[in-house]
């Protein structure tokens, strides 16, 4: 008996859809690193993209527990004297809502070429609208 391991292009990748709305951002986001690592699949295998494509809508009506919408901090850092930009949760909401979920599942992914990869299947839209219909993602249903 041998071991499987998945090769390149051989599995598969379907579309799911998310919908954030009313949702954790952290409990989701460990959701949605599952399915882009692939490991809900048998044939998940460490060191091939055996994931799917992950589009999320209605991204800007997520939520946070406790007092996270002022505590939890969004840094940037330009490499200038200087350049070190901070914001809120509740600033990054009103400014870029997408980069809040993006931020989650990044730090969920391993950091290198394969969760670069990964990370490139991952689609948010702040509002309920999304290009990828001819995809046809299946609805995602969100485990409480």
């Amino acid at each position: 008996m041998s071991t499987f391991m998945a090769k390149k292009g051989l599995v598969p990748q379907r579309w799911f859809l998310f919908d954030a709305t009313d949702q954790v951002v952290g409990r989701l986001a460990v959701q949605i690193a599952t399915i882009l690592r692939g490991k809900h699949r048998p044939e998940y295998t460490p060191h091939v993209d055996t994931g799917e494509f992950v589009v999320v809508i209605n991204c800007e009506k997520v939520k946070f527990t406790g007092k996270k919408w002022d505590t939890q901090t969004y840094s940037h850092y330009s490499h200038h004297p200087g350049g070190l930009r901070v914001v809120t949760a509740r600033e990054q909401l009103a400014k870029a809502p997408e980069e809040i979920l993006m931020a989650a599942v990044r730090r969920m992914v391993p950091r290198n070429r394969l969760g670069r990869a990964q990370m490139s299947k991952l689609k948010i839209y702040a509002g309920g609208n999304h290009p990828h219909q001819a995809q046809n993602p299946q609805e995602f249903k969100v485990q409480a």
